[in-house]
């Protein structure tokens, strides 16, 4: 293909509009154009190439033999374009958006919201795969992940969706009434973790306790551990978020907080982002926003 030496787009666009409107002023009502502006550009489009592509010797514009050439090879290959275009946008259009999230955010915060958004969203299809390691984002792959941190994660666009700080926290069952507790005390105690997660050693080394909890830790999925929270099952590190009512009603004791400014942050890829992956960005902000 001799790329150069083609024609402008703007010019072959007009021609093929005219030859298949009829006319100057269907074929610029069609490019949303004056009719004045296809004129030009045919004019163009023959200095360009050479060749009378219309016959104006009578009243009205006609295609002269190799206008008629050319407006059915064009007709072929805008068609083709078209009918490519629309079906690369209807396959992302039907395409579910690929969410990758921890089973804690799924549970106890996405999925109670979800209704709202397939109500306002019927035509969304979303695909939700709760795992605690990071994603790759790729075209045709993951769309989103929601992680938790405190940002700056390359390649990647970051906003905070969920600002809430890192917790230690157990029920009173659990503490036996004691109130002061240095994280070698904790270390004596059982651990619940969610499942792929290593919160409890590492933030028990991270304070000098290198062996970890010496009573032990059972790991579960995301929506149980709260559960065992309550019981008294253990000691868990999560987000405040998800245990500040249990704090406030007395249930959970929050024995230490991290520093504030981490939370939970929206990602997406830096390519093109399709229209539904928009759809429900745009609504995770918007019912984070209205928490506040």
């Amino acid at each position: 293909m001799d790329w150069l030496n083609l024609p402008p787009l703007a010019s072959l666009r007009a021609f093929s509009a005219f030859a298949e409107k009829g006319g100057v002023v269907p074929a610029g009502a069609a490019l949303n154009v004056s009719h004045a502006a296809i004129s030009q550009q045919l004019r163009a489009l023959e200095k360009h190439m050479g060749v009378a592509l219309l016959d104006r010797t009578g009243k009205s514009l006609s295609l002269t033999t190799e206008g008629q050439q050319l407006a059915r090879a064009l007709q072929l290959g805008f068609g083709s374009i078209g009918t490519a275009v629309e079906d690369l946008i209807r396959t992302g259009q039907e395409r579910p958006v690929h969410v990758s999230l921890t089973a804690s955010f799924a549970a106890f915060w996405l999925m109670p919201r979800l209704p709202v958004f397939q109500a306002e969203n019927p035509d969304v299809n979303l695909a939700l795969d709760p795992t605690p390691h990071l994603v790759t984002l790729s075209p045709g792959g993951v769309d989103v992940a929601i992680r938790y941190g405190v940002g700056g994660w390359p390649g990647v666009d970051a906003e905070m969706l969920l600002e809430t700080p890192f917790v230690i926290v157990a029920a009173p069952s659990l503490l036996g009434g004691k109130t002061s507790w240095t994280p070698k005390d904790l270390g004596q105690l059982p651990w619940l973790e969610e499942f792929g997660t290593t919160e409890a050693t590492t933030w028990l080394a991270k304070r000098g306790v290198d062996h970890g909890p010496s009573a032990g830790s059972i790991s579960l999925p995301g929506n149980l551990l709260l559960e065992g929270l309550r019981a008294g099952q253990g000691v868990t590190a999560t987000v405040r978020h998800f245990v500040e009512h249990d704090i406030a009603a007395g249930r959970l004791i929050e024995l230490y907080a991290e520093p504030e400014g981490s939370g939970y942050h929206v990602l997406t890829g830096k390519t093109p982002v399709r229209p539904a992956v928009k759809t429900f960005v745009k609504w995770l902000k918007r019912q984070a926003q209205e928490m506040c």
